[in-house]
């Protein structure tokens, strides 16, 4: 391993310092990232406009589970590149049936409705649900409700916010699309009670991403499953940040030997080179999407199918679900060392963690600033909380050197 350049007190770089005002002036506001500016990756690691490099513990929220710059990934792109990128979804292309095959066969589903982002695929499944509930189900036309959980993050288009419990992702885009409920997370029996005739979908993470890496009480997504069978209930499972190899398995509700009805994905199903989403499930629920109900012009294109496929490929050997698990379980015991020395909670799942910094020693951002400047990208979250999810192509050592570099950080007193 090669470890970042640790010094804490470099000077201003003048490159940095340019692309940073130039983001302060001619881009929205709608981010608040962390001063630095990268130029170039590979692997787990980046490297920023005046050399320096860094130990990506993001990975772009789980979008670079196989790191920057995969071969086999850049291999796909460049060949389907030269061949044939976009010819909309008004003709077939050569890569879009394989990609749907592969992947809904490595989801045990059946059918596959490529979009874009995770948002739209969410977006797209809800329209899924509704449809269902009306078609198949019998709810009457215009009642359907589909029940969410508190601290839920499921995108930021307008009817996503409307089911959210952030006041920030809320605050100012209202009036909100009505026909959710939202019960509290973990809580079964809360579900149960929130049920009726008009309900056609239950949407949940198998573990809260943004909330901070909330896993729920064993048994719970078991008790969600049972639940959603015996109302006629759609299940879905929005595996865009979980899954695909994140959590140690190729999907989430694995863990808890769960199949949902309905899986959302996107992030790194494009392989952080393009965005991809997908809708994966059964034939009975999708085909109730016909010609002219749903559709993007980029949804599906070959470029992001080539991707795509080869995403399919890497997880069907397993290997990089053993050793998110295996290198899981490393960085699991090694956070949890730091209990009680400036850290109040830490939650993991495969290469996934939520620590709770103790507030009274710094915030979250700060945690992130200091990290930063060790060489050490992370993320943090509501107030004290930080993220850590680093591409699964990270090694043993890397990790020990990412621990020790927090540990470091909160054994330094606030300036």
């Amino acid at each position: 391993m090669t470890t970042a350049d640790t010094t804490t007190d470099r000077p201003a770089d003048p490159g940095t310092e340019l692309h940073l005002q130039l983001a302060e002036t001619a881009t929205a506001h709608n981010y608040h990232p962390l001063p630095v500016v990268l130029t170039s990756g590979r692997g787990a690691w980046v490297t920023d406009v005046s050399g320096r490099r860094y130990l990506d513990c993001l990975a772009g929220y789980s979008a670079l589970n196989f790191g920057h710059g995969h071969p086999q990934l850049l291999a796909a792109a460049r060949e389907q590149l030269e061949r044939l990128t976009l010819t909309s979804r008004a003709f077939h292309n050569d890569r879009l049936g394989p990609f749907c095959r592969d992947l809904a066969e490595l989801a045990g589903m059946d059918l596959v409705l490529p979009m874009n982002t995770g948002a739209e695929a969410v977006e797209t499944v809800l329209k899924v649900a509704r449809k269902w509930g009306y078609e198949v189900k019998g709810v009457p036309a215009d009642r359907a409700t589909v029940i969410v959980a508190d601290g839920n993050f499921h995108g930021r288009t307008t009817t996503i916010v409307s089911f959210s419990s952030d006041p920030v992702a809320r605050e100012g885009f209202g009036p909100f699309t009505p026909g959710f409920r939202t019960v509290p997370y973990g809580d079964a029996a809360a579900l149960a009670d929130a049920i009726d005739e008009h309900t056609v979908a239950v949407l949940l993470e198998p573990i809260q991403g943004e909330a901070g890496v909330v896993i729920p009480p064993p048994g719970y997504l078991p008790a969600v499953r049972a639940l959603c069978s015996r109302e006629d209930v759609l299940f879905v499972a929005d595996e865009i940040q979980s899954g695909l190899g994140r959590t140690g398995t190729t999907f989430a509700c694995d863990a808890e030997g769960v199949t949902p009805d309905l899986y959302v994905l996107g992030k790194a199903l494009g392989g952080g080179i393009v965005p991809l989403s997908a809708v994966v499930g059964r034939r009975e629920t999708l085909e109730v999407i016909r010609p002219g109900n749903h559709g993007s012009t980029f949804g599906g294109n070959p470029l992001a199918a080539a991707v795509g496929h080869t995403v399919v490929e890497l997880l069907r050997t397993g290997a990089y679900q053993e050793r998110a698990a295996r290198l899981g379980e490393r960085l699991g015991k090694r956070l949890e060392a730091l209990m009680g020395h400036g850290v109040l909670a830490v939650r993991s799942r495969g290469l996934w963690s939520g620590i709770d910094i103790d507030p009274e020693l710094m915030s979250g951002r700060e945690a992130c600033e200091r990290l930063l400047a060790r060489g050490i990208l992370a993320k943090d979250t509501h107030g004290s909380t930080i993220r850590l999810a680093p591409p699964l192509v990270i090694e043993a050592d890397e990790l020990d050197w990412m621990t020790e570099q927090l540990a470091e950080v909160l054994t330094v007193p606030r300036a």
